[in-house]
């Protein structure tokens, strides 16, 4: 118990560390004028606030986006 109050170890602390990877990934990432992320965005635990399903109009109008987003991106990043 000495121990892990000095250096936590354990899932929780696994966890901490994979959102600390995934939040520089996606700041990374992120546009201009978008939020950055925070680790804390990435946790599981975290409980995030209740949403109401997408429509399948929403979920199709996401997919469209994305897909004329992402190779556009890729180009860019070859150049």
């Amino acid at each position: 118990m000495a121990f892990y109050s000095i250096e936590p170890f354990g899932e929780q602390r696994a966890d901490l560390r994979a959102a600390i990877v995934a939040s520089v990934i996606a700041n990374s990432n992120r546009g201009k004028n978008q939020k950055p992320f925070k680790p804390e965005d990435f946790m599981p635990f975290k409980e995030a606030p209740p949403k109401k399903p997408q429509t399948l109009a929403e979920q199709q109008a996401a997919f469209k986006t994305l897909s004329r987003v992402l190779p556009k991106r890729q180009r860019k990043r070859r150049k």
